[in-house]
C-alpha cells in the first residue's frame, strides 16, 4: 500500500515569516488534522501527553525558532511551495548520491537514540542537486529497510529555493511506497506550535569566523512504546509512531552521522558540509560535535566505535580525537564536482 499520497490541508490562521529573503507560510493545524492522521495506521493514534524524557509536548520551549507560534491544540505545518517531490534514494549503491560518514560498526548492537551538535552552512544548489548533513537511524534488510533521518538539507526541488532547512525524512520498506521528506505524506506527527520542521535556519557558520553556529537534533525511542521521538536543542518537535515501522520497534541496528549529496543531470555533485575539505581548525570545517547513542539499556554513550567512510574523490572525512571540549568529534565535506559513480 502506497501511502506517499496527496495532503489536503485546511487552516484558518497562516504564519507568514520572511528569513534570508525567502518568505515561508506555516498553516496553523489542528493536532489532530495534520497529515499524519491520513494514514490508515494513524487514524485511532492518540497523542500521549509525555514522551520517555518526561517532558510535556505543551511545555514552552526556551529555544524558539520564531516569535510566532500557533495557537494552542494546533501545529505549524509549513506550506509546500514546489509541487514536485524529488523522492533521491540514498542507499549506499544507488547511483548518483555520496556519502562521508561516520558508521557504526556492522554488529548485533541495539541504540534506542543518536545525537550531535552538526554545525550549520550555507550552500548554492542547482535545481535537482541535493546537499544533506544529517543522523539516519535504520534497521532491517534493504528490501524492507526501516529509516528515520534528521538533520539539515539544502534541496531546491523540495523546497523551490537554495536555503538551509531543518529536514527529515523517513521509510519503511526501503523505499518503495512508504515514506517521504517531512510532512510531505502521513506518517510524522509534529507536537510544537513553532514552526520547526522545513524551517530555515536563521544563522550559519562563516568560514573562517569567530563561531560555528550548530543545531542539536536528538532522535531517540521511547521505554514505553515503539515510537521514535524528536527533540531539536531541547524543543519537543515531535515522534513517529510505532506503528509506522516493522524493524525499528525494535530499535535501531545501525546509526550514520554525515553528509549526503545526489548529482545534478549533467553529472555534477554539489558541494557537501561547507564546500570545503575538512580542516585542524573546527572554523574553517564542517563538523559533527558531541556525537553520541543511546544504548540498548537507554543510556546515553559516547559514539567512540564507528567507522569512517568517503566515497568519493570530492569529499573527505577527518576523524578527531576525543576531548572534553568537543566530545566525539568529526569534520567532513567537500567542493563536489565530477565525483564519479
Amino acid at each position: 500500500m502506497d501511502t506517499r499520497q496527496m495532503i489536503v490541508i485546511f487552516s484558518s490562521l497562516v504564519l507568514t515569516q520572511m528569513t534570508l529573503g525567502n518568505i515561508d507560510e506555516f498553516d496553523c493545524v489542528d493536532i489532530y488534522k495534520q497529515p499524519a492522521f491520513q494514514h490508515p495506521l494513524l487514524k485511532h493514534h492518540k497523542i500521549p501527553e509525555k514522551f520517555t524524557s518526561n517532558e510535556s509536548f505543551d511545555r514552552k520551549s526556551k529555544y524558539k525558532t520564531t516569535d510566532q507560534s500557533c495557537p494552542k491544540g494546533t501545529v505549524a505545518i509549513l506550506r509546500q511551495r514546489s509541487e514536485t517531490e524529488s523522492l533521491h534514494l540514498d542507499t549506499d549503491d544507488h547511483f548518483g548520491h555520496h556519502f562521508a560518514v561516520m558508521d557504526t560498526y556492522p554488529d548485533a548492537s541495539i541504540y534506542r537514540g543518536a545525537q550531535a551538535d552538526i554545525s550549520i552552512h550555507n550552500l548554492t544548489l542547482q535545481n535537482n542537486q541535493l546537499s544533506r548533513s544529517q543522523i539516519w537511524l535504520e534497521n532491517g534488510p534493504p528490501g524492507e529497510l526501516n529509516s528515520i533521518q534528521v538533520g539539515w538539507a539544502v534541496h531546491p526541488r523540495l523546497y523551490g529555493d537554495s536555503a538551509t532547512r531543518f529536514t527529515i525524512y523517513w521509510t519503511a520498506d526501503g523505499y518503495k511506497t512508504t515514506g517521504c521528506y517531512n510532512t510531505n505524506c502521513p506518517g510524522f506527527i509534529i507536537v510544537t506550535r513553532n514552526p520547526s520542521i522545513g524551517n530555515i535556519f536563521k544563522l550559519s557558520s562563516v568560514y573562517g569566523g569567530d563561531k560555528t553556529v550548530i543545531f542539536t537534533p536528538h532522535v531517540y525511542q521511547d521505554v514505553f512504546t515503539p515510537g521514535w521521538a524528536l527533540k531539536v536543542d531541547d524543543e519537543m518537535i515531535g515522534y513517529w509512531p510505532g506503528e509506522l515501522f516493522t524493524h525499528l520497534k525494535n530499535g535501531a541496528s545501525r546509526v550514520r552521522f554525515g553528509g549526503n549529496t545526489y548529482i545534478s543531470p549533467d553529472g555534477i555533485s554539489p558541494p557537501m558540509g561547507n564546500g570545503h575539505f575538512p580542516l585542524k581548525d573546527y572554523q574553517r570545517s564542517s563538523s559533527f560535535l558531541h556525537v553520541k547513542l543511546t544504548n540498548h539499556r537507554y543510556q546515553t554513550i559516547e559514539a567512540k566505535t564507528i567507522l569512517r567512510n568517503a566515497d568519493s574523490r570530492c569529499f573527505r572525512l577527518m576523524d578527531r580525537r576525543y576531548t572534553k571540549e568537543n566530545g566525539k568529534s568529526f569534520s567532513y565535506g567537500g567542493a563536489g564536482g565530477r565525483c564519479g559513480i
